[in-house]
């Protein structure tokens, strides 16, 4: 057997990073471990790779580029979504999947993201920073109850709560600040709650089928209705009408490109009680658990969820940034 030809037969060689310091470790740990189990081991050597709490690694960052051609980035939420891991990585050369470090950190950032779906054309509820009680107040009374306060810098929806009386205010304010120190206060728009994961395909974006939300455990899709078992009811396609589909499409991908992703995104929005849609948030590194939203779109558009991480594997090594 010539040089060539072993060369040619040589699986690719896959780290799937997950786990990290950041208030979604566990999901981030059933994302990664859902990934190892479903990458096809016929064309990929898998080693999984676990960050502790703390931040540390099991290997130096030498020794994970000697071992693998390329990092499934399986973390969420500060840390491995917000450009920390991509900017390593991009240091070290080594391929990555998701988006680059600087869309990471846009994305993650609500005030920063929702400024740039303005500039691109897209609706988002109004919002204003909370730097401090008095500031809220003022956002409140500016903006009208009820309201959604959110840690500016956090996913999953954790530390989010909806206002309704301004006497919620402050335990509002506390919770979200227990997980950063940055805050946003922004318009409660009632309607249905919709996503549209984006996929490249090609090297060009494609929105997978519209995926209806209906939360059961809460008022909204917070992180019990996310990750619980029953938590929400998640229709797809979303009952919304065929025009109306092609819309929420069209604005996921202007969202996609508005930030600067690539590979895959995914895209909240409320499509108000008039007909209104607008966009809340994207998520740079939607998760890939058994329950996660991006793996039930693309299974509704005939991917399936090894075809998928194929997919999202394929972006990664075509992707010049590394």
């Amino acid at each position: 057997m010539n040089s060539q030809h072993m060369k040619a037969k040589r699986k690719l060689r896959v780290a799937v990073v997950m786990g990290g310091p950041s208030a979604e470790h566990d999901v981030s740990l059933e994302t990664g471990k859902n990934v190892v189990a479903n990458l096809d081991r016929r064309r990929y050597a898998v080693l999984p790779v676990v960050v502790s709490r703390r931040g540390r690694w099991p290997m130096s960052i030498d020794e994970l580029k000697q071992n693998c051609d390329l990092v499934f980035i399986s973390m969420h939420g500060e840390y491995g979504e917000d450009g920390t891991v991509q900017k390593l990585l991009e240091a070290h050369r080594i391929h990555y999947t998701g988006s680059g470090a600087a869309a990471s950190a846009l994305g993650m950032d609500k005030f920063a993201s929702a400024t740039r779906f303005s500039r691109a054309g897209l609706l988002v509820p109004q919002f204003r920073r909370a730097t401090s009680a008095t500031r809220a107040r003022a956002a409140a009374t500016a903006l009208g109850l009820p309201m959604a306060v959110k840690p500016v810098d956090r996913g999953s929806s954790i530390g989010v709560s909806i206002v309704h009386k301004a006497s919620e205010l402050a335990v509002a304010l506390k919770n979200a600040r227990r997980c950063s120190n940055n805050v946003i206060v922004q318009e409660y728009i009632a309607g249905t709650e919709l996503t549209c994961a984006v996929l490249e395909m090609r090297g060009k974006p494609k929105a997978l089928p519209v995926i209806e939300i209906v939360p059961k455990a809460n008022t909204f899709f917070d992180y019990r209705a996310k990750y619980e078992s029953g938590g929400s009811d998640e229709i797809v396609p979303a009952r919304i009408g065929a025009k109306t589909a092609r819309a929420v499409q069209r604005a996921a991908i202007a969202a996609h490109r508005a930030i600067g992703c690539s590979g895959y995104s995914r895209t909240d929005f409320i499509l108000a009680t008039d007909g209104t849609l607008y966009v809340l948030e994207i998520n740079t590194l939607p998760g890939l658990t058994q329950n996660s939203l991006l793996p039930k779109a693309a299974a509704a558009a005939g991917i399936s969820f090894p075809k998928l991480l194929d997919t999202i594997i394929k972006n990664a090594l075509t992707d010049t940034r590394s």
